[in-house]
């Protein structure tokens, strides 16, 4: 115990370290949108699955855990390939019905590297007894065990298999005992022209429950349980309040292998306080070796709020938020060089005028030469005011709930943000590295902007509430170039610069903005320069995984506001606090895994992430959509994680 006390001091000392130079760097000045964070390069797992005589074993299900979950099935000659794994360390299993589950062994994975395993699996016994409930018949004696082999030509020859004997075993219970009968008998179905339909059903019955024992016992099931705390703060002195840490959260997915051709994951979350919320998803994904890879989902997410800020319950009358959504996309693979991915994803939110939003977008990918790649896209994307909290992208690093409250800055009726995007990427694979280049284009209607720390009559200031406005419509045009690649073996990232010119249309409700965030008008045409960078290391010898992700541009929103609360020294609004200035966003993760607590296949981390980030970044995304978010809180979370 004193040692883990030691041990959890170290590590908030540590954290303490680093969020000091990233909270000075953001008084400072940062800045930017980002429409799109480089991966990092991955590496494979190939192996072959032998059995105790080294002979293939085909058929078997072979499982990856670690960073993610990927699954195989071994063909004929016992070969599997485990493709497109981030870097670090996998644990890895093969199952086959008839054969003993392997142990699992970690396996590291090195970017743009394939590594190999070997699995042996071992025959079940041939031999085994089945113990079924038997009814004693009169005064009979009860009955002997007998033990089978499995196969009909050794089973007792003193076994009745009569019509008789079968409604014997079949008949309706009295006092239950014991009994080891033959697996072979257990299992073996009457004759239904003897016994009519009541057979049938009997023998569905018993069809039904053996296919069900078989699926989930033969079934790798992968997945992962977070119990996490969570809290916000504007600065060192609230990180160390009572009440910052009173949120709680558990989350929970599971997923498994469908057949050879795809997998699936549920994921749900939860939360209780004074906003009390959850959320729960469903995902299905085809395998990259498929002409036609799927991926369709669906969410759902409420959120209840019993506190007593004024503005979220003038905004939430009926005490509650619903939002639903689904989407599916389909990447078909015309021909070897060209590839064409299209979809949409449907909303509904029913706090909305408008309700329903739909999303469309397609994308044709060409490849003309090896490792060189030129895709077109065009999307039409509607973003509702506070989709952010109820639809989590499944890509973000932490699942979380809907956790905070917003309303209306004007309590007039909010409205979807749309943002038409088309865009033209040239891609180079040049060894470990990838070098992109990318032109865009967007008209954005009802841009939304996001207000944090804003204190107004009969709504007090509240680091989780926020509040939203529409200010007008943006046309915006712009190039990028970016660069991934891995840095030293344990090293990768990625950086990407950016440079838009950008014109505003103003909307009825700028005098509200010019009040509490003259800013967030853009009153001119401007220049929007951004600079985005992501690093992601692996530490093998402590076990640790770290992502940083940074932003930085000249066109984020100031925090300052025009007028100030009652009691406060300035009155009048700045020259700093009317034009948007060099700013920053930060993302920092830290996995540390715990292996004194591993038990049989799963393992334990210990999770620390602080960010102010507010939206996670999409590829058609507006790009404003982040510049025009004032004074967002940093936001820490922190706890256990076991996957398994």
């Amino acid at each position: 115990m004193r040692r883990t006390a030691c041990s959890s001091a170290a590590v908030g000392v540590l954290v303490l370290l680093c969020l000091s130079p990233l909270a000075s760097a953001q008084n400072v000045t940062p800045a930017g949108p980002v429409t799109q964070i480089a991966s990092i390069t991955h590496g494979a797992i190939l192996g072959s699955v032998l059995d105790e005589r080294g002979k293939p074993v085909a058929g078997a299900m072979v499982s990856a855990l670690g960073t993610t979950s990927a699954f195989a099935v071994s063909d004929r000659t016992g070969h599997f390939e485990l493709l497109t794994l981030p870097p670090g360390p996998y644990v890895v299993r093969a199952h086959l019905v008839g054969f003993i589950a392997s142990r699992g062994q970690v396996v590291e994975v090195r970017a743009s590297a394939r590594a190999s395993s070997s699995i042996s699996l071992r025959h079940a016994s041939n031999r085994s007894t089945a113990t079924v409930l038997a009814a004693g018949i009169g005064g009979g004696d009860e009955a002997e065990p007998v033990e089978s082999t499995g196969d009909p030509s050794t089973a007792p020859s003193t076994d009745d298999h009569s019509e008789l004997t079968w409604r014997l075993r079949h008949i309706r219970r009295g006092i239950l005992k014991d009994a080891s009968v033959p697996e072979l008998v257990a299992d073996e179905a009457p004759d239904p022209d003897l016994f009519g339909p009541a057979t049938r059903l009997g023998g569905a019955i018993g069809s039904s429950a053996r296919f069900a024992t078989s699926l989930f016992a033969g079934t790798p099931f992968s997945g992962q349980v977070n119990l996490l705390t969570t809290g916000m703060f504007d600065s060192p002195q609230q990180l160390f309040t009572a009440d910052n840490f009173s949120r709680s959260i558990a989350y929970l997915a599971i997923g498994a292998p469908v057949g050879e051709s795809g997998d699936w994951t549920v994921r749900a979350a939860l939360t209780q306080g004074d906003i009390a919320s959850w959320i729960v998803s469903g995902q299905y994904t085809t395998r990259a070796n498929a002409r036609h890879r799927y991926d369709v989902g669906l969410a759902y997410s409420t959120q209840r709020y019993d506190g007593g800020n004024f503005a979220a319950l003038r905004s939430v009358t009926d005490g509650s938020r619903n939002a639903g959504a689904m989407y599916a996309f389909d990447a078909f693979a015309i021909t070897p060089s060209v590839t064409l991915t299209y979809g949409g994803r449907y909303a509904r939110y029913d706090y909305l005028e408008g309700r329903t939003l739909l999303s469309p977008r397609v994308a044709l990918t060409v490849e003309p030469g090896e490792h060189f790649r030129i895709t077109g896209a065009v999307s039409r994307r509607a973003l509702a005011p506070g989709a952010e909290e109820f639809m989590p992208r499944f890509e973000s690093g932490v699942y979380l709930p809907p956790q905070r409250t917003f309303s209306s800055l004007t309590g007039r009726p909010l409205a979807a943000e749309r943002t038409d995007h088309a865009e033209v990427e040239i891609e180079r694979d040049l060894a470990s590295t990838t070098v992109s280049v990318r032109a865009f284009k967007q008209r954005v209607d009802d841009q939304l902007v996001t207000l944090f720390g804003l204190d107004m009559l009969g709504a007090p200031a509240a680091l989780g509430h926020y509040f939203i406005d529409n200010s007008g419509d943006i046309s915006a045009s712009g190039v990028s170039a970016g660069v991934r690649t891995a840095l030293a073996g344990r090293v990768h990232g990625s950086v990407e610069y950016s440079v838009a010119q950008a014109r505003f249309t103003q909307s009825n409700s700028s005098a509200y903005l010019f009040v509490l965030a003259p800013s967030a008008l853009r009153v001119e045409p401007e220049r929007v320069h951004d600079l985005s960078t992501a690093i992601e290391t692996d530490v093998p010898e402590t076990a640790t995984h770290v992502v940083v992700l940074y932003r930085v541009s000249n066109a984020f929103s100031r925090s300052g506001s025009a007028v100030e609360p009652v009691g406060t020294k300035r009155l009048a609004q700045t020259p700093a606090d009317v034009h948007p200035a060099l700013d920053a966003r930060f993302d920092v993760q830290i996995r540390q895994a715990l292996p004194f607590m591993d038990f049989s296949t799963a393992k334990w981390e210990m999770l620390i992430g602080v960010r102010n980030f507010f939206r996670d970044a999409a590829p058609d995304q507006s790009v404003y959509d982040e510049l025009l978010v004032v004074r967002p809180p940093k936001r820490i979370v922190g706890g256990l994680t076991l996957k398994f």
